[in-house]
């Protein structure tokens, strides 16, 4: 938790934690890169000089590594450590700024907030602490925790960066805010006191209504040409947001209506991590829709894998929909091994929250085999590893209750017998009662193949024999 004091390294030990992270976001889980993007901006306050002095050589290592502009700690450092230029304004940050591509949106708003961060140090316009830094692992700022740095500004005479109290603001509001919270943001002298207070009156950023498209056309033949992908894809679209105006310009992809089919020149969405989840800790349904074809990619073409992306995704802290189970059912089936236990994690991870679907995920996962969108063998790999957890045979159970009845229906039944296997392991385990008349109709079929017997067995697992 980045809070208090306590929070920020000494120098010696902050030059050293940078010295060994990665220049851009890489890797690095969400608290330890935002503790150290706010211990940066703080000892920027409390001591420049000896600061600038002790990140010297982590400039230096820096150099020679690799980083998207705007998207890690290395302009924050370079800045921290370079020679102030105050006649060059920080608000002109912004300047010169194009959006390309909605696909994007919250990447555009991680690089408007560094932008504005390392633009404050060039100036030497330097604050207390970041608005944003996060409260705990997800990304999620506390309001207690925003209302007091708020209060902190004004005792300090610092003015707040749009881009890092719009982050901040994104972060805050899963719901509704203490009474005692909100007496305090009223107490805010700051010009944007009655903006904080009236976005944290409303629970923060509104669930904007989504629709649910499947890809038009038939499912292609495989073909070995890169980019190349079988079958369809169903994606998720969100109409627009309001409130977009009191944001700056690059945040405003975010409150656009999104088209899940829309043309992108990004082929697989390689910015898929945890940082790109943490713009919005309380809506995972927004991350996930933007960036769905990307996890597609790693499933029916052969596009890179976003393992971080999948397991922040599933710890976030907001309703989990059809976008996040559609994330889940793409990376069960993707092709890089990392991202299918990413994956499994995910699943058991909603399922222990009690946020999992069951039902909703099978649905997706046997219409998505049916369009010729995941492989059977990665997915039954997939849900094995799942259901040898211990306590997960229950929410497997649900999962393949669903998704069976329109993966039997599909050409090639025989590579069902191993889904069959788990599923009368998982119905047994949990005590699961019923039937699934497509499951009793190929029980009922002659020969002792794997998957008649497996059938037969589910059969008689499900009716208490």
């Amino acid at each position: 938790m980045i809070k208090g004091e306590s929070a920020v390294p000494p120098l010696g030990s902050l030059a050293e934690e940078l010295a060994a992270a990665p220049a851009g976001r890489g890797d690095q889980d969400v608290e330890t890169y935002e503790r150290l993007l706010n211990a940066v901006v703080t000892w920027a306050y409390r001591d420049r000089d000896a600061l600038a002095a002790a990140l010297a050589p982590v400039v230096r290592e820096f150099a020679g590594q690799r980083r998207g502009p705007g998207q890690g700690l290395a302009p924050v450092v370079e800045q921290a450590a370079g020679t102030v230029r105050a006649e060059e304004p920080w608000e002109n940050a912004e300047r010169g700024w194009l959006e390309l591509c909605q696909h994007e949106a919250l990447d555009h708003i991680v690089g408007a907030r560094i932008g504005e961060i390392a633009a404050r140090l060039r100036a030497g316009d330097h604050v207390p602490s970041l608005l944003a830094a996060p409260s705990g692992p997800t990304g999620a700022v506390e309001p207690l925790d925003l209302v007091e740095r708020l209060a902190q500004y004004e005792r300090s005479g610092v003015r707040p960066g749009p881009a890092d109290l719009g982050q901040a603001l994104l972060r805050c509001g899963g719901g509704p805010v203490e009474p005692e919270v909100l007496r305090a943001a009223e107490k805010l002298e700051l010009p944007e006191g009655p903006r904080i207070l009236a976005w944290l009156r409303q629970g923060g950023l509104p669930h904007p209504a989504w629709w649910r498209e499947r890809e038009a056309g038939e499912p292609e033949r495989p073909s070995r040409r890169r980019g190349a992908r079988a079958g369809r894809r169903i994606l998720v679209g969100t109409e627009a947001i309001e409130g977009r105006g009191e944001f700056p310009r690059r945040f405003w992809s975010l409150f656009r209506a999104f088209e899940p089919h829309i043309g992108c020149p990004h082929f697989g969405l390689d910015r898929r991590d945890g940082h790109t989840v943490a713009v919005l800790p309380w809506h995972p349904e927004i991350a996930a829709a933007r960036l769905l074809s990307g996890i597609a990619s790693a499933a029916d073409a052969d596009g890179r894998g976003a393992p971080a992306f999948l397991h922040t995704l599933a710890a976030s802290e907001g309703p989990a929909g059809p976008a996040v189970h559609l994330a889940v059912a793409y990376g069960l089936a993707s092709t890089p091994e990392q991202d299918r236990q990413a994956a499994v994690q995910a699943l058991l991870l909603l399922a222990a929250q009690g946020r999992l679907d069951g039902t909703l995920l099978g649905r997706e996962v046997g219409e998505l085999v049916a369009l010729g969108t995941l492989k059977v063998p990665l997915l039954t790999g997939s849900l094995r590893t799942a259901a040898m957890s211990p306590g997960a045979a229950a929410p497997v159970w649900d999962v393949l209750a669903a998704a069976l009845p329109g993966l039997l229906a599909c050409t090639r039944p025989q590579l069902h017998g191993a889904l069959l296997a788990i599923a009368a392991d998982c119905a047994q385990q949990s005590g699961a009662r019923g039937g699934l008349p497509e499951v009793t109709a190929l029980a009922g079929r002659p020969g002792s193949s794997q998957l008649v017997k497996q059938a037969r067995r589910l059969r008689d697992v499900l009716a208490g024999r």
